[in-house]
């Protein structure tokens, strides 16, 4: 993993050039709960080939997921569009921060044809934040959503989006495309955006996801954070309510870990007893689906929870 330099793509320019002037910050070892499945499997290479035949970015690799190696083996890929470099710098991120460049207009196409390649069912499409565009990219959302229902009817569909912070219209643009799944991660509980996630605005993000649910009723909506960078309980149980008065679906929590000595630290390994708490109270509150463990992350498993989304929706509103 890089700690300035960008050592995932062999280049010598720093990778986080807004985190150098900071001091290191000590990475502490993981708890024995914390243990993943190492990327080189066979499905893992095939799924490797594929995306770098089509020149395309994902954000398993671009943000070290720590799931890749299971996903990648099952050819579950999350694709990152409009480029490998964000406008923002989060504190917890490990996407290149800089000036990013022109969107290159046969992307679409090419997620399209990487879905049909890897005979997704569901697919999960991320990007970098774009403040640098009009709209954000959304258009360049829905140009993507567009080519994959032309090759892959049958392939469900969910976007996790940047905020789109100011940028009027746009949410409007990737909801008509019409997505199975709209996600936006609110990350951290409000105390910590000054900290954690500068660029952004929590009351807006939350704002954004009943905007959603205003457009398209029956579209799922989902968002996730992490737990172990500082927050209390009683600010996550808050951020539930903030979440479910959005009538958001799906929830998840996951552990934050620190990608480099120049990131946010983790203030505490959370033990999974914790997140089997936040998932009961999760549950009680009213939403149709939780995933939270340590390891849980807005994509993994997102085929799988899709199905079960549906399901929960058609459970509650079935007669007794």
């Amino acid at each position: 993993m890089a700690v300035v330099l960008d050592l995932l793509h062999n280049d010598a320019r720093p990778r986080h050039p807004e985190k150098a002037h900071r001091p290191d910050q000590p990475i502490q070892r993981k708890p024995d709960w914390i243990r993943v499945k190492a990327p080189g499997s066979p499905g893992w290479a095939e799924t490797h080939r594929i995306v770098r035949e089509h020149g395309l970015v994902t954000v398993c690799e671009e943000a070290g997921c720590p799931n890749i190696g299971e996903c990648w083996e099952k050819k579950h890929a999350t694709f990152m569009i409009m480029g490998d470099i964000c406008t923002r710098a989060c504190a917890f991120c490990n996407v290149r921060t800089g000036l990013p460049q022109d969107l290159d207009g046969a992307e679409p196409a090419r997620v399209g044809d990487a879905v049909a390649r890897l005979g997704l069912s569901h697919v999960v499409i991320t990007s970098v934040d774009r403040d640098d565009l009009a709209d954000g990219g959304a258009a360049h959302f829905a140009a993507v959503i567009r080519a994959i229902r032309g090759l892959s009817p049958g392939t469900t569909i969910e976007v996790l989006t940047p905020d789109f912070l100011r940028k009027d219209g746009a949410l409007e643009v990737v909801v008509e495309a019409r997505p199975d799944v709209f996600n936006h991660n609110l990350e951290t509980v409000p105390a910590k955006y000054l900290k954690v996630r500068p660029g952004a605005r929590y009351f807006h993000s939350v704002r954004l996801l009943q905007r959603v649910k205003d457009l398209d009723p029956q579209m799922f909506t989902k968002s996730g954070i992490m737990v172990g960078l500082g927050e209390e309980r009683n600010e996550v149980l808050q951020l539930m309510d903030d979440l479910r008065s959005a009538e958001v679906d799906f929830l998840t929590i996951g552990q934050y870990l620190q990608p480099t000595k120049k990131h946010h630290p983790v203030m505490r390994f959370v033990p999974p007893e914790e997140f089997r708490a936040y998932e009961t109270t999760a549950y009680a509150k009213g939403f149709l689906l939780v995933s939270a463990t340590p390891l849980t992350r807005s994509s993994h498993h997102a085929g799988a929870d899709f199905a079960r989304l549906r399901q929960a929706r058609l459970d509650r509103l079935s007669p007794a």
